[in-house]
């Protein structure tokens, strides 16, 4: 080793002892950070080195640290990534930070920081995604952020920042993501903003903001969500602090549509195609410890190319997917209770297909954890370093054993779900009610009498603790979700009721897309349309119609109109026939 290289690996191994006595005073979850070892062998925890053994990677996210970030962190001159998300970190953001110059990716979020944002922060260059949300800054934003010409990510939401919206925010060329939602900003929003080529997503909920939306400036080249036309995306109302109005002319609006439009646009403020793009999924991210890999399955590190595993890949059946964390982070951990807005934190943990794909290496036989005739599981390693399980579950696969189920078999499935979930939402001594909140065809296992057991449906600390997202892939799994969700974000019972009806039109008709074809002929009594025809023939059709008008019911579009699922399971108790 050079006298350069051990100088360079001294420094770095300073400046990392210096940080630990900040973040973890007490010496309690960072005790393999020793003034003896070396950093890049393995050894220290949430720290990876690059090729020339520099480090280049923090990942300390949901690890309960309760202290603060210290100056030192400007030894690390070779830092990419730092990840220290979801802790109790307290004090000011050093200033010091913005000398890593390298870095692209910086996550405070879901911290106690206080004070304001560094204005040196706009001095990083290569500063990629910004993720300083769910703290207690204040103060205004630096306009020195504008400067930030490769950031795509700028998280600043539900702080307690104020001061206007700065236009050079604008200038930010390559920005997707905005977020300054659940502040005191005010004023008008930046005609500039409307500018930005790239963006996607801004958001502006629960300010004081007043004047117009500038429509007038959005580039026609990007989506535009509160323009007239826009009736297909997601809505949220901003309270009537905000004070946007929205100009109307021959253009935009008219007369008669104004107040319509209005509220769409003041509703929402956020540029999202998320629910139009085929791919998009949204993950859950709620596993605790007890739920890491590494207890029943050793990993490999040995991975193919990325061409070879593409390849074996797209060979497979589509799969619905979903992400569990392995490192055992828990934001529940510390007693802290997220309600309200602050649980739109969690909302925004979306990726899209590639991401997924290149997380587990395209689902490569290397990165296998285990398997079944329905499922498997990968390991999968996300941008900010954090380890995951990518459960895929392939939506190809025919019934175990290949055979056709017959009618029987069918209603008594039906009966069976219908009471699960109907115990789940009853209240009884010792057992809340509860919502199950991601029923799909893939949670109703058979055991081999072929009685369905409903998956997931008794874990009730995880259920009531929790925060649970689905994992739908938008191609099949979306057909799960009450349509409510997209504008309130919140389940239900008669969210399980809408998801039980689509299940039972799934049982009668053999698909897994229930099209509104199989509805209408529901609707309608017209067996040949909506029965499997794989059956030939030999089902009851009484049992059918009553079956049929269980799951429109269910499956109306009003959550009002559904019934409960104790009504379900009675209604079909007074069909001798059916059950």
């Amino acid at each position: 080793m050079s006298k350069e290289t051990r100088v360079r690996a001294n420094t770095e191994l300073r400046a990392l002892m210096d940080m630990k006595a900040a973040l973890d005073p007490e010496d309690k979850y960072l005790s393999s950070w020793t003034n003896n070892g070396d950093p890049c062998d393995g050894s220290f925890e949430g720290i990876a080195c690059n090729d020339y053994g520099q480090v280049a990677n923090i990942s300390l996210q949901g690890k309960g640290l309760r202290g603060k970030l210290s100056p030192a962190i400007a030894g690390l001159m070779h830092l990419t990534g730092l990840y220290l998300h979801y802790n109790s970190l307290y004090g000011k953001m050093p200033k010091e930070i913005a000398n890593l110059k390298g870095l692209s990716d910086l996550y405070l979020n879901v911290n106690n920081l206080s004070g304001e944002i560094p204005p040196e922060i706009g001095d990083m260059e290569n500063l990629q995604v910004l993720q300083l949300c769910y703290n207690q800054f204040t103060g205004s934003i630096p306009t020195q952020l504008g400067s930030l010409k490769k950031l795509n990510v700028l998280a600043l939401q539900s702080n307690q920042l104020t001061g206007a919206i700065p236009a050079s925010l604008g200038d930010m060329g390559v920005l997707m993501r905005l977020d300054l939602s659940f502040n005191s900003f005010f004023g008008s929003i930046p005609t500039k903003l409307a500018d930005a080529p790239l963006l996607e997503v801004l958001d502006v909920r629960n300010n004081s903001l007043s004047g117009n939306v500038p429509l007038d400036h959005i580039n026609p080249s990007t989506p535009e969500p509160f323009g007239p036309d826009s009736t297909g995306l997601p809505t949220r109302e901003i309270p009537e602090t905000a004070n946007l109005q929205l100009p109307c002319n021959q253009t935009h609006c008219s007369n008669s549509s104004r107040t319509h439009q209005a509220a769409v646009v003041v509703g929402t403020i956020i540029l999202t195609i998320a629910l139009s793009v085929i791919g998009i999924l949204t993950f859950t991210q709620y596993r605790r410890q007890k739920q890491k890999l590494g207890s029943s399955f050793e990993i490999s590190d040995s991975r193919p190319s990325t061409d070879q595993a593409k390849g074996v890949y797209r060979k497979n059946g589509s799969p619905l997917i979903s992400l569990e964390y392995s490192n055992g982070w828990d934001p529940l951990a510390d007693g802290r209770n997220f309600s309200g807005h602050e649980e739109d934190v969690f909302r925004s943990f979306m990726f899209n297909l590639d991401e997924v794909e290149t997380a587990a290496q395209y689902f490569s036989e290397v990165n296998l954890l285990g398997k079944s005739n329905f499922s498997a599981t990968y390991k999968g390693i996300l941008r900010d370093g954090s380890v995951v399980a990518i459960r895929a579950l392939y939506l190809d696969v025919k019934d175990g054993d290949g055979c056709v189920l017959e009618w029987s078999t069918r209603v008594s499935i039906v009966k069976g779900i219908a009471k699960g979930i109907a115990y789940l939402h009853g209240y009884k001594v010792n057992k809340p009610a509860l919502i199950h909140q991601n029923i799909t065809a893939q949670k109703v296992l058979l055991d081999q009498r072929r009685y369905p057991l409903l998956a997931d449906s008794g874990l009730q600390n995880l259920l009531t603790n929790d925060i649970v997202f689905s994992a739908l892939k938008a191609s099949a799994a979306m057909g799960y979700l009450a349509p409510e969700y997209a504008a309130t974000g919140r389940f239900t019972d008669k969210s399980d009721v809408y998801a039980f009806g689509v299940i039972v039109f799934q049982v009668l008709s053999g698909k897994r897309e229930v099209t509104n074809l199989v509805r209408l002929a529901a609707e309608s009594c017209t067996f040949q349309d909506y029965i499997d025809p794989n059956l030939h023939g030999r089902f009851d059709e009484y049992e059918a119609a009553k079956l049929a008008r269980i799951a429109w019911l269910c499956a109306h579009e009003s959550p009002i109109e559904r019934p409960s699922m104790e009504a379900i399971v009675q209604e079909l108790g007074n069909c001798s026939s059916c059950l």
